[in-house]
């Protein structure tokens, strides 16, 4: 996993990315396939924003989260990549139907 963290207006301390760091180990703890993800920190006036690019498998996926406090807007951010990195997995495993020869011998004769 290559792991990018940047900051437009704002200066990325060894805190905020060892922050950042700890709460990804919690979405590859769910979903082991990623390849990249790009962190972009801002602050505007007093919104401090944060987004992710996070690149798996077939998919890339996009959240951002802003709030009055950097920590805040971070684990805001998490929460909503986890809840996309779920349902991402759900859809590859799941296909929507059982195997003919899973199902009962009375359903397949009507």
């Amino acid at each position: 996993m290559n792991l990018s963290i940047s900051g437009h207006h704002l200066d990325v301390t060894p805190a905020l990315r060892s922050y950042v760091a700890g709460k990804l180990e919690r979405i590859i703890r769910h979903f082991d396939q990623v390849i990249d993800v790009n962190v972009v920190m801002s602050v505007d006036k007093l919104i401090h924003k944060a987004e992710i690019n996070l690149h798996v498998r077939g998919k890339d996926l996009f959240a951002e989260s802003s709030n009055a406090d950097m920590y805040a807007a971070i684990d805001t951010l998490i929460d909503k990549l986890d809840r996309l990195v779920i349902k991402h997995k759900d859809k590859r495993q799941d296909h929507g139907h059982d195997s003919i020869k899973n199902q009962p011998a009375n359903e397949l004769n009507p």
